[in-house]
């Protein structure tokens, strides 16, 4: 598709070409990261990464980079390119005139006669990365030498040359096998021809530098071992398969029809909807035949609980239609965070997203009875961890409210810090996890008789929730909720956090109050890349995600646009206007899909600038953006119907 192609004069523009990355991923962890010309410019990127057990599970870099050149008649082309310092060295850019991601990435070079093609695959179910190296049209035989450039590092950090790094290699099938550090998977870099020839000659590259990481002030340099070069010699309509696997070493007699058979399972994207649907499935992680959500690429965790609970039905239900796969995720959660659910967390409203994620899953499925069955004892024992005495960050007072501080911890999904200060701590009633409290008690009362101890309990906390949320949170003179009140009063900054009270199935605010909320939100806050997380009117808004840590740590809660909010908005306005929304929701999320050229490509953002034009920022593949455009797609499709 035309939005995820770039032509000669956009490829070989760096300060255009450099902020477009490709991310590929697969079930097992493993990931390929680099912008659109190869040149790595985070310390995330690399060619493979893959997840390492005798570390935590954390991924690391194994192969940075794979240099290509061509020699033809005695003379030799470049077409790496790495950054030292300020300068670019080999410039093998200046070759590349076409870039296609559909259905994979494709890199064209073109050298006077010579057209060159490569493609990248990761193969969805094993730690292998696969390059198809195409030599289109040649007037003579050419010679390609490809050098691996190894890092063996956690995808967070750098590494410097040092004397403990083993620079040997072990022969394997067409090919050779590094493993730097004890303790790291073996590297095999394999051929699928018989013919080529590796020459060892370790030498480190020093200083190469992520050129991102230095314009945000970050460590940005590092030496990678390049270990010597692998040669073939190709005519004119050759093809050949490079593999880097980690592990036991692969077949490589059959490379080329394990490539091909990647490519043709992955298919064409004909559509918005089948790009949004293929970036879910990435990032859905198995390790063990344990699955979880990743919450981001490429340094986003795996498994996290707010952001799990928060993408679990968009991932699962709307986008792959798998109820299978949202119990077995949403299984594995439970069994991984029972201390967080029920004991203690920073997340202070995280576990009480639980009742709002099974409420979708019955929406969705219809199935309420059995949901309840399977579901409903963690639900109330949630319910009652809030209860005093249960956890130290957050307790339910006498007035039925949840009073949530821990001194100098922000205790919400607001957790930016700055010098180990919280920019948002937010210590009091909280309006939306208090909003988040009453759904879930008015959800399991729903679906517990009427007649049990449970609802005996917790009836009269719901009926004091219903006498004093709105009394607390709501400014009747400004027209809208408090973000949070402390004992200084309420704290009125023009927030999104006061979505979730307008938006959930049960909600203690009138008619009158969502009416004048929403008016406020849609008129302050709403862009067509997400939801403000603060009022420009306020001083300390901050419209751009640019600058120092500091800079973007303090934009990051104070003005910056997320994507994941614009479904608890329209949550909202399809609950006030009914099937007349659905233009407006299709406005709302139309101008992501012309942003897939960016950033990410083809990938759906973390962020965006809360200012025009709304630049996109933060991982470059979120669960939460992904699975809310999805979720918002879903709702248009049932408004639409009726």
């Amino acid at each position: 598709m035309a939005f995820l192609k770039f032509n000669k004069s956009e490829l070989v523009n760096l300060s255009y070409s450099l902020k477009r990355e490709i991310i590929l991923a697969n079930k097992t962890g493993a990931c390929c990261n680099t912008s659109i010309v190869t040149c790595n410019t985070r310390r995330y990127h690399g060619l493979l990464a893959v997840p390492v057990e005798q570390f935590g599970g954390y991924r690391h870099v194994l192969l940075s980079s794979l240099d290509e050149s061509l020699t033809l008649r005695g003379k030799r082309f470049n077409l790496g390119i790495h950054c030292y310092g300020e300068v670019y060295e080999p410039r093998g850019h200046k070759y590349i005139v076409d870039f296609d991601a559909d259905p994979v990435p494709c890199v064209t070079y073109k050298i006077g006669e010579i057209v060159f093609r490569k493609k990248i695959v990761l193969s969805p179910d094993e730690d292998q990365l696969m390059i198809q190296y195409e030599l289109v049209n040649a007037p003579a035989k050419v010679k390609l030498e490809l050098k691996p450039f190894l890092a063996f590092r956690n995808i967070h950090g750098l590494t410097q040359e040092n004397a403990v790094a083993n620079t040997e290699f072990t022969p394997v099938q067409n090919g050779a096998a590094f493993c730097l550090y004890e303790g790291f998977p073996t590297l095999n870099i394999q051929l699928s021809t018989s013919t080529a020839s590796y020459k060892a000659n370790p030498v480190w590259y020093k200083g190469i530098t992520y050129s991102d990481e230095m314009r945000r002030g970050f460590d940005c340099r590092e030496d990678l071992l390049q270990a010597g070069s692998f040669e073939v010699d190709l005519h004119s309509g050759d093809t050949l398969v490079v593999s880097a696997s980690a592990g036991a070493p692969v077949n490589a007699s059959s490379l080329k029809r394990r490539f091909t058979a990647v490519v043709e399972k992955i298919g064409p994207i004909n559509s918005f909807r089948d790009q949004l649907v293929r970036q879910a499935d990435t990032l859905i992680r198995e390790d063990g035949g344990v699955k979880r959500v990743v919450a981001g690429y490429s340094w986003l965790f795996t498994g996290l609980l707010r952001e799990t609970l928060v993408a679990l039905p968009g991932l699962t239900l709307y986008g792959k239609n798998s109820p299978k796969e949202f119990e077995e995720i949403l299984d594995n959660l439970i069994k991984e965070n029972q201390e967080r659910l029920t004991c203690r967390t920073t997340q202070v409203e995280a576990p009480l997203f639980m009742a709002v994620t099974l409420q979708q899953y019955i929406a969705f499925t219809g199935k309420d009875k059995a949901v309840w069955d399977k579901y409903g004892s963690t639900m109330k024992t949630i319910i009652e961890s809030y209860l005093p005495g249960n956890r130290q960050e957050i307790a339910m007072l006498p007035n039925g409210l949840l009073w949530a501080q821990k001194d100098g911890v922000a205790l919400t999904w607001m957790n930016a810090y700055i010098g180990g200060r919280a920019v948002t701590e937010r210590a009091g009633y909280q309006v939306e996890t208090n909003a988040l409290w009453y759904n879930a008690i008015c959800f399991a009362l729903e679906h517990e008789k009427k007649t049990s101890a449970f609802s005996k309990k917790w009836t009269p906390v719901k009926e004091l929730i219903e006498k004093n949320y709105e009394r607390t949170f709501w400014n009747p003179d400004l027209g809208f909720l408090a973000d949070y009140v402390d004992n200084g009063g309420q704290h009125l900054e023009l927030r999104p956090n006061q979505l979730w009270a307008v938006s959930l199935d049960h909600r203690c605010v009138s008619d009158e109050v969502v009416s004048e909320v929403m008016r406020l939100v849609n008129a302050e806050l709403v862009t067509r890349r997400g939801i403000r997380t603060l009022s420009p009117r306020d001083i300390r808004y901050k419209g751009v995600y640019e600058g120092s840590q500091l800079e973007r740590d303090e934009a990051y809660h104070n003005g910056c646009a997320w994507p994941f909010l614009l479904s608890q908005f329209c949550y909202a306005s399809f609950n006030m206007m009914g099937s007349s929304f659905v233009r407006r929701a299709e406005w709302l999320t139309e101008g992501f899909y012309e942003d897939l050229s960016k950033h990410g490509v083809g990938c759906f953002s973390e962020l965006y600038d809360g200012d025009p034009p709304h630049e996109p920022h933060g991982a470059i593949s979120s669960a939460m953006t992904t699975a809310a455009l999805l979720n918002i797609n879903w709702l248009i499709d049932q408004y639409r119907e009726d």
